[in-house]
């Protein structure tokens, strides 16, 4: 069995971004001899109940996620910010991880719907407890700040989740031909 899982996976639960059914998955994860699969559907958690049920039919470790839409502050509907949101992909790491990830999903749709279901980062500090969180691919906020504000900027912002995600945050790094990727960082003061 490898150890490797990819940690950052759209089912047909992430409506017109994943399109790949939860069976078909962990029948693949299977079949490349993966020990684990993650699901983390865009601002929902809806397929984790069949992906956890599904996961141990084939004998597959559930990594239960949810890539959530962060923005300045979850309640604002009117501002010319309300719409401007930031990819974040959190990973439960146990049982309180995963109570905290409903919470945080259920206030995006509650009390932080506007287009999408938005979090802050308030509520993100508030229920970070047995969360694992993944710098998101190119619409997170990070990987923004790179090619928008330069190298000083990103690494604020990743010691500032560092800071909310002791230990437990990581920079996703990808490549997958998107020509925003191939711009190169600006440079930095450190």
């Amino acid at each position: 069995m490898s150890n490797f899982a990819h940690l950052h996976c759209h089912t047909e639960y992430s409506l017109l971004d994943g399109a790949i059914r939860i069976q078909d998955l962990c029948a693949s994860a299977e079949d490349f001899g993966m020990s684990a699969a993650a699901i983390t559907d865009h601002g929902n958690m809806f397929g984790a109940a069949t992906f956890y049920l599904t996961c141990k039919a084939f004998n597959l470790k559930p990594i239960i996620g949810c890539e959530v839409y962060v923005c300045h502050d979850h309640t604002d509907k009117k501002s010319d910010m309300a719409r401007q949101v930031h990819h974040l992909v959190l990973l439960a790491q146990n049982k309180a991880g995963y109570q905290n990830l409903i919470k945080l999903v259920t206030q995006g749709y509650l009390a932080g719907f506007y287009y999408q279901p938005r979090v802050d980062k308030e509520l993100l500090r508030k229920h970070s407890e047995g969360v694992i969180a993944l710098s998101a691919c190119i619409g997170g906020e990070i990987p923004d700040a790179l090619i928008e504000k330069g190298m000083d900027e990103g690494i604020r912002l990743a010691g500032e989740y560092s800071a909310i995600y002791p230990e437990r945050f990581y920079l996703e790094l990808q490549s997958n031909g998107l020509k925003k990727q191939e711009i190169p960082p600006q440079k930095c003061s450190v």
